[in-house]
């Protein structure tokens, strides 16, 4: 709704400009122009009109450069085509090339239509200055009115993962503590694990376009966002949620070879469920990812990574316990041990990330000049412990 209304007023803005102050022959490049360059970032803003406005110069350009020579003929249209087509494969207007000939088409209509040599040259001139118009509008009012800060669009994207994360952990543990699972079953969780590819670059998306909505934009400088923990944290999380479920994929498979020993192994499996129940709940934390209570986070998370590693614990103490090798490559229960191990390097590892990064912006916070403790961006915290 705010892009909606923004654009609309834009557009309209513009519109009065070109047609009512200049009275344009062509009024409606301004407005298309402020609308087109209204982007979810003001950085992205500021990049594609630049870009739009060098595609619209080259297209104007060709048009003026072979009519100059040619005349509004049908050849002429055809070179004009051309040539723009041809510069607008140029990678440095990346997805404003296709701008180029459609600028070159309008112009050659404008010019066409034209009376005279001067008057020709004077309405493709206007076209360069209509387009202007609106990308300064268009930029301005991106910047002015709310300028888009995209941080939460970094959570949403974790806690999506770190949701299908903790869904597929939560209907596993319960079927591993009850008995060993049907190829059917572990199909189905094989599945859902594949399914979380296209989550991952979906939460990388939502990342870069935080990460980019900073740039540029004045709205950083306002005192509610200056104790924003970057993203470097949120980044360092992603990584390790890309790697988990991979990881969890390779678990999977293991438990589809478990079918193969029968009963001998019941024992592990029971366990492992036990584990998996415990890591699922330090999964669910990731849910909820805020940084409003980034810290309250952090430290729960730490906790419950502790006592999943003491179910760890006792997953290789059962193990230890079978009569099988755990080294021999055909048999899964080795294979279960190990990705238990690394499950919890990466949930260790996300916990302190977190935690650093919360304890950091407690820090700024706290330095900053007449801010009270009322003011802390985690309600109730007291700063942190040296013994955790």
């Amino acid at each position: 709704m705010l892009v909606i209304g923004k654009s609309t007023f834009a557009a309209t803005l513009s519109w009065v400009i070109a047609a009512d102050v200049l009275d344009a022959h062509s009024p409606a490049f301004a407005p298309f122009s402020a609308v087109l360059i209204m982007q979810v970032t003001v950085y992205r803003s500021l990049v594609q009109s630049l870009r739009y406005v060098a595609a619209v110069v080259a297209g104007v350009m060709v048009q003026a450069a072979i009519g100059l020579f040619s005349g509004p003929e049908l050849l002429t249209f055809a070179l004009v085509a051309l040539v723009a087509l041809t510069i607008g494969r140029w990678p440095v207007l990346g997805a404003q090339g296709s701008q180029v000939a459609t600028a070159a088409f309008f112009a050659f209509a404008t010019y066409t239509a034209s009376a005279g040599g001067s008057e020709r040259f004077l309405r493709l001139g206007e076209i360069v200055v209509l387009v202007l118009i609106g990308c300064a509008i268009g930029t301005a009012v991106n910047v002015l009115i709310a300028p888009p800060l995209r941080y939460r669009s970094a959570e949403y994207g974790i806690r999506n993962l770190a949701g299908a994360l903790y869904g597929l952990l939560a209907d596993m543990y319960p079927v591993l503590s009850e008995q060993v699972p049907d190829q059917e079953t572990t199909a189905g969780w094989r599945a859902r694990a594949a399914l979380t590819g296209q989550m991952i670059e979906q939460a990388r998306s939502g990342l870069e376009t935080a990460k980019e909505s900073t740039l540029l934009n004045p709205r950083r400088l306002m005192r509610r966002y200056r104790g924003h923990p970057g993203f470097e944290g949120y980044e360092a999380v992603l990584d390790a949620l890309e790697r988990t479920l991979y990881q969890v994929a390779g678990l999977i498979r293991a438990l589809d070879q478990s079918r193969e020993l029968g009963d001998s192994g019941r024992p592990l499996l029971q366990r492992y469920g036990v584990f998996l129940e415990a890591v699922s709940e330090a999964a669910e934390v990731l849910t909820t990812l805020d940084e409003t209570t980034l810290f309250q986070q952090a430290k729960r998370l730490k906790r419950l990574t502790r006592e999943a590693e003491s179910q760890r614990a006792e997953v290789v103490e059962e193990a230890g316990r079978l009569p099988l090798s755990l080294a021999d490559p055909t048999v899964p229960y080795g294979i279960l041990v190990t990705e238990a191990g690394r499950l919890m390097e990466e949930f260790r590892y996300t916990s302190e990330v977190l935690l650093e990064a919360a304890q950091r912006s407690q820090g700024r916070l706290r330095r900053r000049p007449g801010t009270a403790a009322g003011d802390l961006r985690a309600p109730g915290h007291q700063g942190p412990r040296t013994n955790d």
